[in-house]
């Protein structure tokens, strides 16, 4: 039986939105030759008939803009390393929900603080 093409990705589910990040946010990825280069998060992936996920990212090496994939235990928020040390624990482990909404009070207590002075 032949499928058509939309039928192969009926079972692939992709957000733009995963665990707090969200498209064109900067990620690390986890790897020998990924981590000294510069990622930006497209999409999670998640194949709704094998279980399988994955995240889509963007960039490489100044300059490049090449697509990849990889698992979500290897992606890591921007910042998350200095030098070959982990700082904190992958975006899967700690999701950064908490993180935007912290943000974002905290701007707005700054700004209330300058206003009131």
């Amino acid at each position: 039986m032949k499928h058509t093409r939309g039928a192969k990705r009926d079972h692939l589910i992709r957000t733009t939105e995963w665990l707090g990040v969200s498209a064109g946010d900067a990620v690390v990825v986890d790897g020998v030759r990924e981590r000294r280069q510069s990622w930006v998060f497209l999409a999670h992936v998640k194949n709704s008939l094998t279980e399988q996920e994955w995240v889509e990212v963007r960039g490489g090496r100044p300059g490049e803009a090449k697509g990849r994939a990889f698992p979500p235990e290897m992606i890591y928020p921007a910042g998350a390393f200095v030098g070959s040390r982990r700082k904190c624990p992958p975006i899967v482990s700690a999701p950064r929900l908490q993180l935007a909404s912290r943000t974002t009070q905290r701007k707005g207590a700054r700004g209330a603080s300058r206003t009131d002075t």
